[in-house]
């Protein structure tokens, strides 16, 4: 009776227990967590797997080529805004992934023909599907997984006599097999030998195998774009050495002529940075995860073959450290091509600075003229208002003689020569200061 009544306590406190709201954002998030589940797998299994690179235009077509493909099986297609999708058709199973460059369709089929690399999933799939797919393939794989350890002449003849890389795998359960080929049949090969590993991490596995061959494609997109972009970077290059060796040489260079092919380089650098940003960073981001993966495997040598691991750090590194090279060497010439327009620019600001002070200079002395012929002008005009002083002081005189006031007239113009020098150069000083003052 006791444990009757914990019960029915425990049941209404969980129905008087307050529920949250989950929001769109949370709900997506949550659900993006569970995307892209790892595949149980039997351990003999065929596995067909192809990525395709694909854009933001051609989703649409993508996904009406999957319906079309779930309808010739009587299947449920995939929702429209669905980025996986997993389905078991007659024979075989399909996984359908959406990533952000790139879609992969992975066929799985349960059994192994006695002849490797013979019979897969993705025969039952008709060519014309294939023809019609769209995207730009970018890896295919076959991939047989297999509890028998198989004979060297089994590995030759099954990877078409091409170097068998292999490693020991998962703390020692399984044996990895592959060449990195493009085979006969246009796929890559992998082989897996195991009877150790269940069924979930037979898949793990086999999932973390087929993204290193696709994201070691993906991050080697780059690669050409590299090459190609090599002998631009140099030209440029060249180019920004002879704007500096003229500007240490030669006085005489035209500033503007040069400060304009410094900017047209400029330009050129930047959209070379922007045009290969997101693919080199993509590239980088391929490339950790490719490592990432690879590390993951747990490997051990196998029969003195050369370990995936190897391979893949000493053929991919290389490719992606080109790739990084050129983004460093295009951030250091912008840094060049930057300081060679600052000492450019001053350059200029200085010539201009001169330009100025001579000008000033030149200014100054134009003054010092008009202030000296300033001076002269004012004393012919004291000189002339005392000459013209003097005649009206002449009518002045000859009137007082007309009256017989008995004057010396030589005496009075001798005397009045001085007095009228001295008042009248009082009267211009006056003036000229009263005109300063007014003007200020």
């Amino acid at each position: 009776m006791t444990i009757q009544l914990n019960r029915e306590a425990v049941t209404d406190v969980i129905k008087n227990r307050p529920r949250l709201w989950v929001s769109e954002t949370r709900q997506s998030l949550s659900q993006e967590l569970h995307n892209r589940p790892s595949v149980q797998m039997a351990t003999c299994s065929t596995v067909s797997h192809i990525a395709v690179r694909i854009n933001q235009d051609q989703r649409g077509k993508e996904f009406q080529q999957l319906c079309t493909l779930c309808a010739r099986y009587n299947a449920p297609p995939p929702e429209s805004d669905a980025c996986c999708y997993y389905q078991h058709f007659t024979g075989f199973e399909i996984r359908w992934e959406r990533h952000l460059e790139f879609s992969s369709y992975t066929f799985i089929r349960k059994g192994v023909s006695e002849a490797l690399f013979d019979s897969f999933a993705i025969e039952f799939v008709p060519q014309q599907w294939f023809d019609e797919l769209v995207g730009e393939l970018v890896s295919a794989v076959n991939l047989v997984l297999r509890a028998e350890p198989p004979s060297d002449g089994l590995l030759r003849q099954a990877f078409e006599n091409y170097q068998v890389f292999g490693s020991t795998v998962a703390s020692g359960r399984a044996n990895v097999f592959t060449s990195f080929r493009v085979h006969s049949d246009g796929f890559s090969r992998v082989y897996i030998e195991t009877s150790q590993l269940n069924n979930y991490q037979a898949g793990r596995l086999v999932q973390r195998l087929l993204e290193i061959e696709t994201y070691q494609m993906m991050a080697l997109l780059s690669l050409p774009i590299a090459k190609a972009l090599s002998a631009d970077v140099a030209q440029i290059e060249q180019r920004l050495v002879g704007i500096n060796q003229s500007m240490a040489s030669t006085k005489d260079a035209d500033d503007g002529e040069m400060l304009s092919a410094l900017s047209h380089l400029a330009n050129q650098t930047e959209q070379i940075l922007a045009d290969i940003s997101y693919r080199f960073s993509a590239t980088d981001a391929y490339y950790e995860l490719v490592c990432s993966r690879i590390t993951q495997l747990k490997e051990q040598e196998l029969n003195h073959k050369e370990r995936l691991s190897e391979f893949v750090t000493r053929r991919l590194g290389p490719g992606v450290k080109t790739c990084q090279a050129l983004t460093r060497r295009l951030d250091a010439l912008t840094g060049r091509i930057e300081r060679a327009s600052g000492l450019l620019r001053t350059r200029v600001d200085l010539s201009i600075e001169q330009q100025n002070q001579k000008l000033l200079a030149a200014i100054n002395r134009r003054g010092e003229v008009q202030l000296r012929l300033q001076q002269i002008v004012e004393g012919v005009s004291i000189v002339a208002i005392v000459y013209y002083s003097m005649s009206l002081l002449d009518y002045v005189l000859n009137a007082l003689e007309s009256v017989d006031l008995a004057l010396d007239k030589i005496l009075v113009k001798g005397i009045s020569v001085p007095v009228l020098l001295l008042s009248t150069w009082l009267a211009m000083r006056l003036l000229l200061r009263t005109i300063k003052k007014h003007t200020h």
